[in-house]
């Protein structure tokens, strides 16, 4: 049982009444054993007085005693860390879809990959968690607004098109202008629900070029940091990776560094994955950390029912050791 605290750890002052009830049996047991020694003829009680009862005796009241202590233990309200659905939440999946996506150094090819594994995470998150997604190359698309209908998204993901230039940048901005977009609607009494950016790339920024301009990749991961908004980053490729564009080979490595820049500066978490398989195990992973959280529960529940086994024993052994219940 992996206790983190007590919901009413006052109940604990019924150890003193348990402790008082204790400290009387052990006094009433040798009062009546002191009565017993002064009127009792000695050497006939030896022989007639069955020896194995001596301390047979004494189960029923420790049997007590420990019943008593379990449910003192379990009105104070043990807690226990324990994994629960969100049920209010606000994910933004961002997918580059720029022209290295179609390098096959991932098989069938890194797009192919990434919708399958994409797929996999929206129908696998849990329901109380709205998501939505956006797609960039040169511009960024926001195609799915957050929401919990998991169709729409999966939907989306299938039909991603291929389009010219990298702006990190931009999807992260559109990722973050849904969010608040999202949050002025549903934010109520509670305040808007908890958000993150998932963005999931394989090369580096081309548009613009420089990460820390305005529109830049890094400038908008500042900005998701100002507003709460943690950004994990999915680095997805290999080195060797290459496409023919015009008739030519070339070469898209991914950009780990940019990507690690990323989640730093926003406050996000870092993934590298360099194979389908691996792509899988990372979104597997984000579905754990977004889809639930950890909170205290109660854990009363097995001292409850451990003290009435308990108690229930002690009964059933006072009638069969002392045939009355233990005084």
């Amino acid at each position: 049982m992996n206790l983190t605290g007590f919901a009413s750890p006052w109940w604990f002052l019924l150890l003193v009444v348990v402790a008082a009830v204790a400290v009387g049996y052990v006094l009433a047991v040798r009062s009546r054993r002191k009565r017993t020694m002064r009127f009792s003829n000695l050497a006939l009680l030896e022989r007639v007085a069955p020896t194995g009862r001596r301390w047979t005796r004494h189960v029923p009241s420790a049997l007590l005693m420990v019943s008593l202590l379990l449910l003192t233990f379990a009105l104070a309200g043990p807690t226990a860390e324990q994994k629960v659905p969100r049920n209010r939440a606000t994910v933004m999946l961002v997918m580059d879809v720029s022209l290295s996506m179609e390098a096959t150094d991932v098989e069938p090819t890194r797009l192919k990959a990434a919708q399958d594994a994409a797929s996999q995470f929206a129908e696998g998150l849990t329901p109380g968690v709205n998501l939505g997604l956006i797609s960039f190359a040169g511009t960024a698309t926001v195609l799915v607004a957050p929401t919990t209908e998991r169709d729409g998204v999966t939907s989306a993901i299938r039909n991603l098109k291929l389009a010219q230039s990298t702006a990190t940048g931009e999807g992260i901005f559109a990722a973050l202008q849904s969010v608040e977009s999202f949050s002025a609607v549903v934010g109520g009494a509670q305040g808007p629900p908890p958000a993150r950016i998932v963005l999931m790339t394989d090369g580096k920024q081309t548009v613009p070029q420089d990460e820390y301009a305005p529109r830049g990749a890094f400038t908008a991961a500042t900005k998701a940091k100002e507003k709460d908004i943690p950004v994990s980053t999915i680095s997805f490729g290999t080195s060797h990776g290459s496409v023919e564009i015009e008739g030519k080979d070339v070469p898209v490595q991914v950009d780990d560094a940019s990507m690690r820049e990323i989640a730093r500066l926003s406050g996000g978490d870092f993934y590298k994955a360099a194979t389908a398989e691996e792509l899988d195990q990372v979104y597997e992973s984000l579905g754990e950390q977004i889809g639930y959280e950890t909170k205290d529960t109660d854990a009363s529940r097995p001292w409850v029912v451990l003290g009435t086994l308990v108690l229930f024993g002690a009964a059933a052994s006072s009638l069969l050791i002392g045939r009355r219940l233990p005084d």
